[in-house]
């Protein structure tokens, strides 16, 4: 089963913000770690990734700067901050005020 992209746009920035929060990182290593998590079921690309990130950016919630890869390509690296890390906790709590609902909706325990 795959997501529908609604659900998959609307989780986009706690994902984000969950993968760097474990660490620096940069767009296909993202890309790969959500489709790694998801168990291959949210299957992000570039022109769905890259928007996300730079409206985050734009926002002050990440910031990005340029490293070198292992074969000394330039590569762009994303970072969180201390307004993301509040971002972060903000959007887990809307995720879980509505994950509670439907569960308790659906008849399952909260």
């Amino acid at each position: 089963m795959s997501l529908s992209k609604d659900l998959v746009a609307a989780s986009a920035e706690p994902l984000i913000l969950s993968v760097l929060i474990r660490g620096d990182s940069y767009g296909y290593a993202i890309i790969k770690d959500i489709h790694t998590i998801s168990s291959g079921r949210i299957q992000w690309t570039d022109g769905m990734l890259y928007p996300v990130l730079h409206r985050l950016e734009k926002k002050g919630i990440i910031e990005s700067y340029w490293g070198s890869s292992d074969n000394g390509r330039k590569r762009k690296y994303y970072k969180i901050v201390r307004q993301g890390n509040a971002r972060l906790k903000e959007v887990l709590e809307e995720w879980h005020v509505a994950s509670s609902a439907i569960a308790a909706l659906q008849g399952g325990q909260t």
